[in-house]
């Protein structure tokens, strides 16, 4: 392949990347807020167990036409991701009700340095000094939003928190758990999703029901909510797409 067609390739790449990361970013927020705001469902942690749900049976029927290869994950790899992920699910949930929106945001913007210091740590990787110098901006930004937050709170600060370092552990993993058995995104999904779905559905109605005090079982599923729910679930799909997409660019 000449470099001029393989630059043309990799912009082709590029354009779709970012549209499929403008489409799948934004979409699945509106959807979800529609889910959530507009037609009362509010319960997070179990349609993330949905996503997780229809995530495994997308896996199971491209495994079966032979998109995706047959890989092997060991059962406590996949225990800790699954466990990391969770976590950051319903760290995430709780931090968003027991703080205010603004602190919710200052506190994921903390995943940056949280994020970087696994790495250092882990696998001792050197950044530059104008990437230390931003990271030091971040957490002085973090550390004043904090103590000028009036509206945080003991219990909202742990679950900032757990929230923040479990988001982290989920990101460092993933990336570790690709490069160690050489698999990609949908087949990473692949060994985690069926997990992941299994543990939300279980203990998704019951976290949803302490966080909100209503049932997802008393629910009133109707034709336009069931409509929204499949744009949700499309979207989590393509979030899938837009990863690989950007893996084989990063490969040009």
């Amino acid at each position: 392949m000449s470099s001029e067609t393989k630059g043309d390739r990799k912009a082709t790449l590029d354009a779709a990347s970012w549209f499929f990361n403008v489409v799948t970013s934004v979409g699945i927020i509106l959807v979800n807020k529609a889910l959530m705001a507009t037609y009362g469902f509010s319960f997070a942690t179990t349609l993330t167990g949905m996503h997780f749900a229809t995530t495994t049976l997308l896996t199971t029927i491209l495994k079966s036409l032979g998109y995706i290869q047959s890989s092997h994950i060991p059962l406590a790899d996949i225990i800790k991701f699954v466990l990391f992920a969770n976590f950051s699910i319903v760290g995430m949930n709780v931090s968003l009700m027991w703080n205010s929106v603004g602190f919710y945001q200052i506190a994921k913007l903390s995943m940056i340095p949280v994020s970087c210091f696994l790495e250092v740590v882990l696998d001792n990787v050197r950044y530059s000094r104008d990437t230390k110098l931003s990271i030091i901006l971040v957490l002085l930004g973090v550390a004043v939003c904090t103590v000028t937050d009036v509206s945080v709170n003991t219990k909202g600060f742990i679950a900032a928190a757990i929230a923040v370092w479990s988001t982290a552990l989920q990101q460092y993993y993933v990336h570790f758990l690709q490069r160690k058995y050489s698999v990609g995104s949908f087949n990473l999904l692949g060994h985690t999703a069926p997990a992941q779905a299994a543990s939300l559905l279980l203990v998704g109605p019951f976290m949803d029901y302490w966080l909100t005090n209503k049932r997802v079982d008393a629910y009133n599923y109707g034709l336009t909510s069931i409509v929204s729910y499949s744009f949700s679930f499309l979207y989590f799909i393509l979030f899938g797409c837009e990863e690989e997409l950007r893996k084989v660019n990063r490969s040009l």
